[in-house]
């Protein structure tokens, strides 16, 4: 780890010790620390603030290379990262450095300890470093994708977005919102603003219901996104699965439909075309992982839910050959209604340890899941083990999925870090 790496770990573990005994959802938090900081969330770009369960990411990749390709400046706020924390906040293009982000988040601290010291969140603090950053440098848009539901994101201190966009929403975090997807789609609708358009993708009843519940009692112009939308997207050239396309099509009907925005059909197509999202699916360059597996195709791909692998496994029946998985997930997560959506589209499932430093499914209580879900899978004690154990089964290709937090760790550990 060079120096200034070190000095930002540092500079972010600061904010563990200011951590809630309980972790509610409030904007309370991050509202104090921004009055305290001048009120920066004021004095932003344009605003288009993104929610949802999946195709959170796509979406903003996709809208800030159509909006590049528009010839605009654009911001982008996302979360998590997969290999650097600075993936997170891109100023007008680029990739924030370490040291203004060091600056941001001793401006930050500094104002929570003022006498009295407040509490905060790790991601509450380093969203208020980022709004800082945000304000500070010049740009024609911001792309603000929420961190965990949408009502209570540390996200959603902006008052008047242009546009809110709301993704797929499905479960996810249920042991901060719950089983009940009416209430999941409460959280993610709480994006949505008085008066401000919202453009929404194409969901299942229940969510489509209490987000159009929401817009109509705001007064906020509803944007549908229809077949029609998505048949008249031309398909990515970058990103790959049906799902993507459903993706571009929703980023360019928000772009199309926000106020002040400028939007040739040339820019959506030609940012479609160039619009980059890491670790989902991913098709692996040649590396340290890819050698590992005798000349075998390596894809990537960091969804960690049902409605994931549901898309992961359409993309899947469409190709030649068998496929294999390699999987570590978070101890949290649905791994029975995960594996059952490869039933018939796997050859084989692989389980591994997750990433260092992470909560971990056991492998062989994974692997367990897996066979419960009908699914043929064992279990390895590292990941080399597992790309081993796949290998010998003679796939036509690998696809490492289950986890963003191994998703991190293969992109670094292949060298293509996310830029």
């Amino acid at each position: 780890m060079n120096r200034a790496s070190a000095e930002l770990e540092a500079a972010l573990k600061r904010f563990e010790t200011l951590y809630p005994e309980t972790i509610d959802l409030s904007l309370d938090r991050i509202e104090a620390a921004l009055d305290r900081l001048g009120r920066p969330q004021d004095h932003l770009p344009p605003v288009i603030h993104v929610a949802g369960t999946n195709g959170k990411g796509s979406t903003c990749a996709f809208m800030r290379a159509m909006a590049e390709a528009a010839g605009l400046s654009v911001h982008v706020a996302i979360s998590p990262h997969l290999v650097r924390f600075n993936e997170r906040i891109r100023l007008a293009g680029k990739l924030i450095e370490d040291d203004p982000l060091i600056a941001y988040l001793d401006q930050v601290y500094d104002a929570v300890m003022t006498e009295p010291a407040q509490q905060i969140t790790h991601f509450e603090a380093t969203m208020a470093a980022a709004i800082l950053a945000f304000a500070d440098t010049p740009a024609d848009l911001l792309i603000l994708e929420t961190g965990l539901g949408g009502r209570y994101d540390a996200s959603n201190i902006v008052a008047k977005p242009i546009m809110s966009v709301i993704t797929p929403v499905d479960y996810d975090h249920k042991a901060f919102l719950g089983t009940d997807l009416s209430r999941i789609a409460w959280e993610k609708a709480g994006i949505i603003k008085a008066g401000c358009p919202v453009a929404s993708a194409i969901q299942s009843d229940v969510p489509a219901g209490v987000i159009a519940e929401e817009a109509f009692a705001l007064d906020a112009a509803l944007h549908l996104l229809t077949l029609e939308h998505i048949a008249a997207m031309p398909v990515p050239k970058s990103l790959v699965g049906t799902h993507q396309r459903a993706n571009a099509a929703l980023a360019a009907l928000a772009l199309t439909q926000a106020p002040g925005i400028n939007m040739s059909q040339d820019a959506i197509e030609r940012g479609s075309d160039a619009a980059v999202w890491p670790a989902r699916l991913q098709k692996l360059s040649i590396g340290p992982v890819t050698q590992m597996v005798s000349g075998r195709e390596v894809w990537l791909d960091g969804g960690h839910n049902p409605h994931a692998a549901r898309a992961i496994a359409k993309f899947l029946s469409a190709l030649d050959g068998e496929t294999v998985l390699v999987t570590a997930m978070m101890r949290n997560k649905d791994a029975t209604r995960y594996f059952e959506a490869f039933s018939g589209h796997v050859a084989s499932i692989i389980t591994c340890p997750n990433a260092d430093g992470h909560d971990g499914a056991v492998p062989r209580e994974l692997a367990g899941f897996a066979c419960s879900a009908g699914l043929n899978a064992s279990f390895a004690q590292t990941f080399e083990e597992a790309m081993e154990a796949a290998t010998a089964l003679a796939p036509a290709r690998i696809l490492i999925c289950g986890s963003l937090y191994l998703a991190g760790q293969v992109l670094a550990q292949n060298g293509e870090l996310p830029d």
